[in-house]
C-alpha cells in the first residue's frame, strides 16, 4: 500500500482525474466492515490535506469505530452526472493520532482536536470508470504496477 503522494508521482494525470471526481462534490460513500464482518455503508466527506487523501468523522461514529477495529475500507466518489467518470478507492483508512498532522487538519476544518476522528488513506487500488468513444473504459492503478486499461462494449 502507498499514500496519495506516491500515487501522484506514479500516475500524475490519473491522480488529477481521480482528485477532480472527489473535489466535484462534498459527500461520498464509505464502505467499512462491522464487527461481525458484514459491510456497512456510510456517507463521508474527504479532504486532501498535507498531500494525503483524508477524511474525518464525528466522535465514536460507527464508521470510525469500524475503522479503528479493521482499517480495510473502500471509498466511492459521488458519481453525479458522470462527466468526470466514476471513482473507487480500496485500501486502509488509518486513524491519525494526536500530533502535528492532526492539529493542522483541525485548523483547516475549523474544529478542535479531540472533537473528531481523522483518517489517512493508504491506497491499495484505485479504479476510474468512464465512457470513451461509446465504450466503457475501466482504468485501474495499483502501487508499483502502474495503470491497467480494460475496454468493454
Amino acid at each position: 500500500m502507498t499514500d496519495w503522494q506516491q500515487f501522484e508521482t506514479e500516475a500524475p494525470e490519473f491522480a488529477a482525474a481521480v482528485r477532480r471526481c472527489f473535489e466535484a462534490h462534498r459527500h461520498h460513500v464509505l464502505a467499512t466492515l462491522r464487527g461481525d464482518g458484514s459491510p456497512r455503508v456510510s456517507g463521508t466527506e474527504v479532504q486532501f490535506h498535507a498531500g494525503n487523501l483524508t477524511m474525518g468523522s464525528m466522535p465514536r461514529a460507527l464508521k470510525a469505530l469500524d475503522l479503528r477495529r479493521d482499517s480495510r475500507a473502500a471509498l466511492h466518489a459521488h458519481p453525479c452526472e458522470m462527466t468526470e467518470g466514476d471513482v473507487k478507492v480500496a485500501g486502509r483508512a488509518v486513524e491519525v493520532p494526536d500530533g502535528e498532522e492532526l492539529r493542522g487538519y483541525a485548523a483547516e476544518i475549523q474544529h478542535e482536536p479531540g472533537t473528531f476522528h481523522m483518517f489517512r488513506w493508504e491506497l491499495h487500488e484505485i479504479t476510474h470508470t468512464s465512457v470513451v468513444d461509446d465504450q466503457l473504459l475501466i482504468r485501474t492503478w495499483h502501487p508499483g504496477a502502474g495503470i491497467t486499461d480494460h475496454h468493454r462494449s
